[in-house]
């Protein structure tokens, strides 16, 4: 009897954990992580009532891949750290060999975190070109008292993080839409560049822009570089909302012209669509509030549901 009470204590141990919620990253996946939950609890179950252990190695042999996996969660190295504004890093991760993510446009991956014992995930989306070869680059914001943030925090080149993806994305193909309207606030930024980049480095792709950044302050835009070398296009144009900055005069010259000052607001929303080449198809990245807020500013101005797309 002590050698079956031994053998059903060593079966508890492999038994898979249940999730708790805040390891559901809530963006939507499939799989999501409940589902993985499921699908491992019923081969654990099958193993017991066979008891053979062996049936439970298939999910172990998996991860040791370096491919990216949306069942399993594989590790990539930090290759580079920057900081970008005081809150926000851009992380380089490597890939082996020359390979790539494969990402379509605007698809996003999950990251899995320990913080004090406590397993989180979080969904992000690479800002890198989904055919980058060798590596692919993810923008983050880091908060105060996030959970998330104090495990990212941690991070120095070398270290090894959890991945499992791909997951969304945005069905995009060239020329299928007149004009993007993006509408997008802080992070919001990263599934709009991989479509921006697409669509600059197909000549044959004349799809119009517009691209509406919304910060606090200048400081705090991201890749500004970038931005202004985006801008540059004939087909492409940025502006800038920032709710905190005091005066345009203190901005450099070059941004003067297309930053407005304040929120992002029922009146600037019809300016903005007004003043776009065609009737715009409407993509949406940031906090579920500013989502809703901008669905519904873009209702009064006109642009129905099916012709936005929320990240």
């Amino acid at each position: 009897l002590q050698a079956m009470s031994g053998n059903e204590d060593d079966w508890l141990a492999l038994k898979p954990q249940e999730p708790s919620p805040s390891q559901c990253c809530g963006s939507g996946c499939k799989p999501c992580i409940y589902d993985v939950y499921e699908k491992e609890l019923a081969q654990w179950e099958r193993a017991k009532a066979k008891q053979d252990k062996s049936l439970l190695m298939e999910k172990k042999e998996q991860s040791n891949n370096s491919e990216l996996n949306p069942d399993t969660f594989t590790a990539f190295n930090i290759s580079s750290v920057e900081q970008l504004t005081e809150d926000t890093y851009q992380y380089k991760f490597e890939l082996p060999g020359n390979s790539s993510l494969q990402l379509s446009l605007g698809q996003h991956i999950v990251l899995r975190g320990v913080v004090n014992g406590l397993e989180i995930q979080r969904a992000y989306t690479p800002i890198s070109p989904g055919n980058a070869e060798g590596y692919f680059e993810v923008l983050m914001k880091c908060y105060e008292a996030g959970l998330m943030s104090q495990y990212i925090k941690t991070w120095k080149k070398g270290d090894m993080v959890f991945w499992r993806g791909p997951f969304g994305g945005f069905p995009y193909r060239p020329n299928k839409f007149g004009e993007l309207l993006m509408l997008a606030s802080g992070t919001g930024l990263a599934p709009m560049l991989p479509i921006l980049q697409s669509i600059t480095d197909d000549e044959e792709d004349e799809t119009f822009v517009t691209l509406v950044g919304c910060f606090r302050t200048f400081d705090k835009i991201y890749l500004k570089p970038l931005l202004q070398d985006l801008a540059r296009y004939w087909n492409i144009r940025i502006f800038y909302v920032l709710s905190q900055e005091t005066s345009l005069e203190k901005l450099p010259q070059s941004y003067q012209g297309n930053t407005y000052m304040g929120r992002l607001g029922e009146a600037l929303m019809k300016t903005i669509i007004s003043s776009c080449r065609r009737k715009p198809f409407v993509l949406i990245c940031g906090s579920s509030a500013f989502s809703e807020d901008m669905s519904r500013y873009l209702k009064t101005a006109g642009i129905e549901e099916n012709s936005c797309f929320v990240f």
